[in-house]
């Protein structure tokens, strides 16, 4: 039947479908969080639930505090380039002004294509100029915030790579792993290494690789005898490409969650799917990086990739602090399950001062910059906080047990006047409440030595976490 010329404005374009569904969504969501929100206040108003004794004796001392994303870790040069980045992708990739104007609308338009709008979104949009403008210039910028401080905290002996080394990117994009390795471990400037940069978009990799060169350029290693930059080999495809060689470290930064959506395979099937295309690339000692956003489904796939790898006989080096079962799941998190999900955070008022004015131009202000990730070694890694069996728990010289324990939340406010922090442990999801009044922050590794047995403490009502008083 022929159409007629009207007929293009009553049809409802694939965008206002998405909005409808995203609206439905949203609806159910409130309802349920609106029933959830009730039945809490129902409990806080039982009087045996307010008339419940709180314990205020310390059960454990902080011994040790470990932070996960200081800044003060990354070098002086790095810094220099973190907080000027506009301008080194301005020297290799310039704008005009009028593109220049126009920058927070695409970003503003590229984040709803990441996030609420993926249905949308074009496979190929990293091709595009406009996009991938907007890509590195905001998205690739505050990644390499997240991951230089998380790889410039990383232990010294977490990266064994040596001369002559292979490593591969995968869904590399414009570089940004292989940007924030080289501005974060000033050491690894002085290996002879190979880089594979594997991703679907061939005008992604030529720009991270340009910039990637700039920053290099910029950041010399000190070794006046070793090469001036990485080999670096772009390679055009996604996971399960031939490489021919095996490599020491493999990464994979904000990939899986795209593959997870377009994937009709149970999650924990995909999981062990994807680790088995990881391992048929990795040597006898390679360490992995993965890294997904800070959202509930990324956070529950990371951990099935989490188990997959400890089950290949891995090591988890960061964040877990210990190999026993994920206490921080996040199944069915993205619904309102019980099961907390692990992100991990930090505040963002030293992050560099031009990006944040970028985030509040665009309309998307951050306040804080999460990430999702684990970082693996295969390789006999001394570790002695890892836990596998109780026969391997450590002790104080005083002979107490040494428990430790990752912050995985920002403060939460308890019964009492009290303030705490979820936090990750081999015994599971714990209540750290903060009696002493310590600064701790989220991401902050703790070893408290414990005083008491931890199956004598008393749980919290609302997660049946156990609590400990530090």
């Amino acid at each position: 039947m022929k159409e007629n010329w009207y007929d293009k404005f009553n049809r409802k374009s694939e965008v206002a479908d998405s909005k409808n569904k995203r609206k439905e969504f949203n609806k159910e969501r409130d309802k349920f969080f609106e029933a959830k929100r009730k039945k809490t206040l129902e409990k806080h108003q039982d009087p045996s639930f307010s008339q419940k004794k709180v314990s205020c004796k310390i059960d454990g001392i902080i011994t040790e505090t470990e932070h996960l994303f200081s800044a003060s870790s990354l070098p002086k040069d790095s810094v220099e380039i973190l907080n000027n980045f506009d301008s080194v992708i301005q020297n290799v990739r310039p704008l005009n002004s009028r593109q220049i104007l126009k920058l927070p609308k695409d970003i503003r338009v590229l984040s709803h294509q990441l996030t609420d709008e993926r249905s949308v979104r074009r496979v190929g949009y990293m091709n595009a100029a406009e996009e991938l403008s907007a890509y590195v210039r905001y998205f690739s910028w505050w990644n390499l915030v997240r991951f230089t401080r998380i790889f410039s905290n990383l232990p010294e002996n977490a990266f064994s790579l040596k001369d002559g080394d292979a490593c591969i990117d995968i869904g590399s994009g414009p570089l940004t792993v292989v940007t924030a390795l080289w501005l974060s471990r000033p050491e690894l400037r002085n290996k002879k290494l190979t880089f594979y940069c594997m991703d679907l978009s061939q005008s992604a990799l030529s720009l991270g690789e340009n910039i990637y060169l700039s920053v290099a350029a910029k950041t010399p290693p000190k070794d006046k005898n070793a090469d001036a930059h990485w080999n670096i080999i772009k390679v055009k495809g996604g996971a399960g490409t031939f490489i021919k060689r095996k490599a020491a470290f493999i990464s994979c930064a904000n990939m899986f969650n795209e593959i997870r959506e377009n994937s009709e395979s149970r999650p924990d099937e995909l999981a062990q799917a994807q680790v088995k295309t990881l391992l048929s690339y990795a040597d006898e000692n390679t360490s992995f990086f993965i890294a997904e956003p800070g959202m509930p489904v990324a956070a529950h796939f990371v951990s099935l990739m989490r188990g997959k790898l400890l089950e290949n006989n891995f090591h988890i080096i960061s964040p877990c602090p210990h190999e026993k079962d994920c206490a921080m799941s996040g199944l069915h998190a993205r619904f309102g399950g019980s099961a907390k999900w692990c992100n991990l955070s930090f505040t963002t008022e030293d992050a560099p001062q031009k990006l944040l004015k970028l985030s509040k131009d665009a309309g998307i202000p951050k306040e804080r910059a999460v990430v999702t990730f684990i970082f693996a070694k295969r390789e006999n890694f001394v570790k002695k906080e890892i836990v596998r069996d109780e026969n391997s728990i450590s002790k104080s010289p005083d002979g107490k047990t040494i428990l430790p324990l990752r912050i995985a939340s920002d403060p939460i406010w308890l019964p009492e006047n009290r303030q705490g922090f979820y936090a990750c442990s081999r015994h599971g999801l714990v209540v750290v409440v903060n009696m002493t009044h310590k600064k701790l922050i989220s991401g902050d590794k703790i070893k408290v030595s414990m005083l008491k047995s931890i199956d004598t403490l008393p749980k919290d009502k609302k997660s049946g976490a156990v609590e400990i008083n530090v």
